[in-house]
């Protein structure tokens, strides 16, 4: 199943099941920066154990891989589970929402796009920046994650809320990051 696919239909169960999600990682930063390929998809959901259910079931093997374990750990301890394709190798990512600041108020600031003809939620653009600089600095300064932070910087310009990224990269402590992308921003016009 190629890599649209999986993403419509993972957003169709999210929807049929009332279940609160944002995409985020590189889909997003694709569509609000540069482009890039990823085996996986990011989503942040608000779920508890029955709509987990909902998930696992609507993936059933041999098709797709998902492991029950994973599931209720993550419900434990507020992680990541995944489900898989098994003939492609493509992924969704299902990141639980946690009850920390950052995580509460850039799932409250989702905003609408379209990707491959679907309107889906998403991170803001400040929230893609924030996400990844603070995941650049916990991979101990990745290069990939601080390009898509370039890309989307440059791409959206004047119609980021500085203010509110400032605010912010301070409490992520990740100014210094956050002060390279400005060097080095190319904006477009």
């Amino acid at each position: 199943m190629p890599q649209p696919e999986l993403l419509k239909k993972a957003v169709r169960v999210l929807d049929g099941a009332g279940i609160r999600y944002m995409l985020t990682g590189s889909v997003v930063s694709s569509i609000q920066g540069a482009p890039r390929s990823s085996h996986d998809v990011d989503i942040a959901v608000d779920l508890d154990a029955v709509q987990a259910g909902v998930i696992e079931r609507a993936f059933p093997p041999p098709e797709y891989y998902v492991s029950r374990s994973a599931i209720e750990e993550a419900l434990k301890y507020r992680r990541m589970f995944n489900v898989m394709e098994n003939s492609s190798g493509f992924k969704v990512d299902f990141w639980l929402l946690k009850d920390d600041p950052f995580d509460q108020t850039r799932f409250g600031r989702r905003i609408w796009a379209t990707i491959d003809g679907m309107q889906v939620r998403v991170s803001s653009p400040e929230d893609t920046i924030l996400s990844k600089l603070h995941w650049a600095e916990l991979c101990g300064g990745s290069e990939k994650q601080f390009t898509d932070v370039l890309r989307v910087f440059e791409l959206q310009g004047s119609k980021l809320d500085l203010a509110y990224i400032n605010d912010w990269v301070d409490r992520l402590q990740v100014r210094p990051l956050w002060e390279r992308v400005q060097r080095e921003a190319e904006p477009m016009g």
